[in-house]
């Protein structure tokens, strides 16, 4: 009989301090819990910063906007409304790549127009274009569209 009260009262401390070592996890998982909201309350209080989008053309961000011609401006495959994006320059082949305000790629490699304008030429930071009028149009990595007789 002492033999089952030695049993049981085993079992009894046991079951108890199983009792507070899960009481003192749910307290600490009460406290991480409460922490986390706290956190969370402050990150939504922060205010919001608008990122820059790489593809917004010029649209607010270019210092050419001034002096685009009234004809360029309303043309949709319009120099002044792309950036120039990259340069591949290769022994047989050269392509260039222009983003307009959309985010779209257009990928052109020499001889090829754009509207009415030809690519004729690449150099390390610009690309040239030919117009119908013998006049050439150059564009480079920081968004400056110039015209000139000749390159």
């Amino acid at each position: 009989m002492n033999f089952f009260k030695i049993i049981l009262l085993t079992l009894f401390f046991f079951i108890s301090s199983l009792t507070l070592v899960i009481a003192d996890n749910h307290d600490q998982k009460k406290e991480v819990l409460e922490q986390v909201k706290e956190i969370a309350k402050e990150i939504e209080d922060d205010e919001e910063v608008p990122l820059n989008d790489p593809f917004a053309g010029n649209e607010g961000t270019s210092s050419m906007s001034g002096n685009i011609p009234a004809e360029e401006q309303e043309n949709e495959l319009s120099l002044y409304n792309f950036k120039l994006a990259g340069l591949i320059s290769g022994k047989d082949h050269s392509y260039i790549s222009i983003v307009n305000s959309g985010g779209e790629v257009l990928t052109l490699t020499l001889g090829q127009y754009l509207g009415k304008i030809q690519l004729v030429d690449l150099r390390l930071t610009e690309a040239i274009f030919k117009k119908d009028d013998g006049k050439f149009m150059i564009i480079d990595f920081n968004n400056q569209v110039r015209e000139s007789d000749d390159y």
